[in-house]
């Protein structure tokens, strides 16, 4: 049991003190990116004529404030049952956010002159472009140098945090409790140090941060084209203690692993920035690597046909940010995509703003 847990199961109050800093801590994220936006929004039109956004009605601000208080009951809920450490809540990057938060900011007329011009290929780097797929070179988000460069890796994070209100890690801790729960059914007979979990598209590291805490005896794989978030990953796991995951520099498409080598795989946040046939190879992809009765969990955007209401939203995420295959994505049928792959058992569930799929590989 973790110092939090105990002191939360030895004296009174705590835990009711504890579950408001976590909600505090929350919404003074929510705060602060609203703000942030508002601000960056009001620069950007008095610089720029910018396109017509769909207008959020009331109606659908009461269902995203729903979805928000939703998601905090379920996060803090998780961690009550044991899920994942109560800590996991409170752990914020905060000397990241004071480093680059300014350099966030200063990048943003750069982004706002990608976004007007349509330069969605604009690199400042020297980009080896022979050894990354043609829909790979693009300033997703029209952030400077794509994922390419270590400026990026730096600033990543802080700008998910920034689009999603601070509920970005909540969102990504949701895929914690069903890979736990497929993991017991399938090989609760197995010691812990034998399961093994490949964490695709890993990025800077924050969804394996999360994995290790939930499965601290488990290997831990990451996989990811670029080189600069990898190293940014590694010194994100290298700052806490745990056992380092082994991180490869490669393409989810051509896994450079064996079949059948993990117990559970997790992809979060990727999906949408493929192409649809790319996107059906990686499913196929993570079929071959997982053990018969090994279980997939993915996390990405909401869809057309599970969250209607959120269409307006959906339709502003396509024109702001650079995501040419963000379109296709939220009306792609996931679910048959996973069966043709070879999943059976699939599940879906709605946290927020994203999309959580669990399929398991039959034994």
């Amino acid at each position: 049991m973790t110092i939090l847990a105990e002191a939360m199961r030895q004296i009174p109050m705590a835990e009711t003190l504890v579950n408001q800093s976590y909600r505090n801590l929350q919404w003074g994220k929510g705060y602060f990116s609203v703000l942030h936006k508002g601000i960056a929004n009001q620069l950007e039109q008095f610089f720029y004529s910018k396109p017509e956004m769909q207008g959020i009605t009331p109606e659908l601000g009461k269902k995203l404030q729903q979805r928000v208080d939703d998601l905090l009951d379920q996060d803090w809920a998780d961690a009550q049952a044991g899920v994942y450490p109560v800590e996991l809540l409170f752990n914020e990057a905060w000397e990241d956010f004071l480093s680059y938060y300014p350099q966030v900011c200063l990048d943003l007329p750069g982004t706002w002159e990608r976004s007007h011009q349509n330069r969605s290929q604009d690199f400042s780097i020297p980009v080896e472009r022979d050894s990354y797929p043609s829909y790979y070179l693009q300033n997703f988000h029209y952030q400077t140098d794509g994922y390419l460069s270590e400026e990026s890796a730096n600033l990543y994070d802080i700008q998910v945090e920034l689009v999603f209100g601070g509920k970005a890690d909540a969102m990504r801790r949701r895929i914690l409790a069903p890979m736990k729960q497929a993991l017991e059914s399938s090989f609760g007979h197995l010691p812990a140090h034998q399961i093994q979990i490949f964490d695709l598209a890993c990025g800077t590291g924050r969804t394996l941060l999360q994995l290790r805490a939930a499965f601290p005896e488990a290997k831990l794989y990451g996989l990811d084209l670029s080189q600069p978030y990898l190293e940014k990953a590694q010194k994100l796991l290298a700052s806490a203690q745990g056992r380092l995951p082994k991180l490869v520099a490669a393409n989810g498409e051509s896994c450079p692993y064996a079949d059948e080598s993990f117990h559970a795989i997790s992809n979060v946040f990727l999906l949408h920035e493929l192409p649809q046939e790319a996107r059906h190879q990686v499913l196929a992809e993570m079929y071959r690597c997982l053990k018969p009765g090994g279980v997939v969990v993915i996390c990405d955007s909401i869809q057309l046909h599970d969250s209607p209401d959120f269409s307006p939203m959906m339709q502003n995420f396509s024109t702001l940010f650079h995501e040419p295959f963000y379109e296709n994505y939220v009306a792609d049928d996931l679910v048959k995509a996973l069966e043709v792959a070879g999943f059976s058992d699939i599940q879906t569930d709605i946290h927020f703003l994203s999309k959580y799929l669990v399929a398991v590989k039959k034994s």
